[in-house]
């Protein structure tokens, strides 16, 4: 791994106690930054949709804010206008107007709802404000660049990891319960293309059989309620492995079967690599979590809407068709993150530090791992 990318994140978290002209004004549920109307400088909507996932606030926010300070040109200011749509599609519109009207140069979206911000996207495009689709998708919208990873690859490395794991442990058959995203993420709709890809032609069985079940909003409590489900129908060892969709979704699903008393757990997935899914896997209770380098993705996004902002014409690594056409984008790949492969990748990078996980209650496993 790259170890500018633990660099990245260092300056950038250092970044958010100082004040600085990149610095937002705006907090988490605001309606756009502290921008004004101001004619000089370069000012840059950083648009994200919840709070929930820890990644957004912690490393998202931060990292965004330090590379726009980093890259911003010589005599130049440079200003984001910060705002978190906490779940909410109609809020997010909301936020995205009130930046146009304190004068943002670019919008920088990740949309709550892949969809519904195509309404975002037009009201830019009206004003000629182009728009950088950030992390997810936005579809059938004028939008100028997409950066994000790739996410049917993540789908397909979260299936495969579990495929393998079962392999290991002698298991080629039997029921995996399947535990999508929000049904209004795109980034969703794509890791469930990607874990088909893998699981139809695995020799397991996808339960439900009739229909993917998505997790509302991402919420734990509706991937643990679903959970209960699966466990009352097929019995507490009618499946083999678990495909949860992000470290949130796992965790409910866990404490589901924790619950019921299920003991030892099967195989469960996870994705971005939080600290209570890293904490899991330390544990044993959670087998695998997709990392995501932020860094980068946050540094690319920041280059291009600089860019933008300045009228320059931007060219990603390949075109993406978001159903009004070919948009320029850059897509990073993901990494999987088990026990073995810990350390050389979220410690290594320093995306958390063995003391951000080794608490007390982990010591032991952190120890009986050799993460110490």
């Amino acid at each position: 791994m790259d170890k500018r990318r633990g660099a990245a994140l260092g300056l950038a978290l250092t970044a958010m106690l100082a004040v600085s002209a990149c610095e937002s004004d705006s907090e988490g549920g605001g309606g756009g930054g502290g921008g004004g109307n101001s004619e000089d400088g370069l000012q840059i909507a950083f648009l994200l949709p919840e709070s929930q996932t820890t990644r957004y606030e912690n490393f998202d926010r931060p990292l965004f804010e330090a590379a726009i300070e980093d890259q911003c040109p010589s005599g130049e200011t440079c200003e984001v206008l910060y705002s978190n749509a906490n779940q909410d599609a109609a809020q997010q519109q909301s936020q995205a107007e009130a930046a146009i009207n304190n004068g943002a140069d670019v919008l920088v979206l990740d949309p709550v709802d892949g969809d519904a911000a195509a309404n975002i996207a037009a009201t830019a495009a009206e004003q000629d404000i182009p728009v950088v689709a950030y992390d997810r998708s936005i579809s059938d919208a004028e939008v100028a660049y997409y950066v994000s990873f790739d996410n049917v690859t993540v789908g397909e490395t979260q299936a495969q990891a579990l495929v393998d794991r079962l392999t290991e442990q002698g298991v080629t058959s039997g029921n995996i319960v399947m535990i999508n995203g929000s049904p209004t993420d795109p980034n969703a709709q794509q890791f469930n293309e990607g874990a088909h890809n893998v699981f139809d032609e695995s020799g397991f069985t996808l339960q439900p059989e009739n229909e993917d079940f998505f997790t509302p909003e991402w919420e734990p409590e509706n991937a643990q309620s679903f959970m209960d489900g699966q466990i009352a129908t097929l019995g507490p060892t009618g499946f083999v492995g678990v495909y949860a969709a992000n470290d949130g979704t796992a965790g409910g699903a866990i404490s589901a079967m924790q619950t019921a008393g299920i003991n030892p757990l099967p195989p469960v997935t996870g994705q971005d690599a939080e600290l209570a899914g890293i904490q899991r896997v330390v544990s044993g209770e959670q087998y695998m979590t997709v990392y995501k380098p932020i860094a980068p993705e946050a540094e690319k996004a920041a280059e291009v809407a600089i860019a933008l902002a300045q009228g320059e014409d931007v060219e990603g690594d390949t075109t993406v068709d978001n159903g009004a056409g070919d948009v320029q984008t850059t897509l990073f790949d993901p990494v999987v993150v088990t026990q073995e492969t810990l350390a050389d990748t979220v410690v290594a990078d320093g995306f958390w530090t063995v003391e951000d996980i080794c608490t007390p209650e982990y010591a032991a496993a952190c120890a009986a791992i050799g993460l110490q």
